[in-house]
C-alpha cells in the first residue's frame, strides 16, 4: 500500500539540536515543507556520508523553507555524543530525532522487524502534513542530498502550479509539461 497522500499521524520525539535537547511534534512540520530521513544508526559506516551530504546543501533546503530531520532509533544523548565524536556529524544545524519509541519508524512502514533500526527512508512532506514523495532503500545504499533536493523542487513546483508537471531531470527554470491528448504519442 502506498503512503503517498498519508496524513502524518500525531507524535512527539525528543531530538538533539544545535547543542540542545529539544522535543519535535507533527505540528513542527505544519505549515513548511519537511524531510524525515530515516537511517540505521549512530556510528555506523554509510549513514554519517549521507548526513554530511545533508550538512553540506542544508542552507539550500532551508532557502526553499524546508526544515530536514534526521531520524534513528538511537537515543537523543547517542546523537549528542555522536556530534560531539564526529567532526563530520558537527557539520550537522538540522535536528536529530530519536525514535526510541519505534512509532515514527513504524508508522512510516521502515522499522526493520526485529533489529530495532530503521530501513534508508525519505520522506517528503508538504505543508498539510501528507506524504508527497518517498523512497525507501536497502541499508547498503546510500542516498544523494542533490537529488533529493530537486525532487523536492519538483514537488513544490506541482503544489504550486497544479496543471503542469516535471519530466525526468527537470529542474527549476527548465520546460515542464501541461499534460492533455495534444501530447500523446509526442514525446
Amino acid at each position: 500500500m502506498s503512503l503517498i497522500g498519508k496524513k502524518i499521524e500525531e507524535f512527539s520525539v525528543p531530538a538533539y539540536h544545535n547543542g540542545e535537547l529539544i522535543t519535535v511534534t507533527d505540528k513542527d512540520l505544519e505549515g513548511k515543507w519537511s524531510v524525515l530521513f530515516f537511517y540505521p544508526g549512530d556510528f555506523t559506516f554509510v549513514c554519517p556520508t549521507e548526513l554530511e551530504d545533508l550538512a553540506l546543501i542544508y542552507d539550500q533546503f532551508k532557502a526553499i523553507d524546508c526544515e530536514i530531520y534526521s531520524v534513528s532509533t538511537d537515543s537523543e544523548f547517542v546523537h549528542k555524543a555522536w556530534w560531539d565524536a564526529s567532526e563530520t556529524i558537527k557539520k550537522i544545524k538540522y535536528p536529530m530525532i530519536s525514535d526510541r519509541s519505534f512509532h515514527l519508524s513504524e508508522q512510516f512502514e521502515v522499522l526493520i522487524d526485529g533489529e530495532g533500526q530503521a530501513l534508508r527512508g525519505t520522506f517528503v512532506i508538504n505543508p498539510q502534513n501528507e506524504v508527497v514523495l518517498y523512497e525507501v532503500n536497502s541499508n547498503g545504499i546510500g542516498r544523494n542530498a542533490k537529488e533529493l533536493l530537486r525532487k523536492l523542487q519538483a514537488a513544490q513546483f506541482v503544489a504550486q502550479h497544479g496543471d503542469q508537471v516535471c519530466p525526468a531531470r527537470w529542474e527549476p527554470g527548465k520546460e515542464t509539461l501541461t499534460p492533455g491528448l495534444d501530447l500523446v504519442g509526442k514525446l
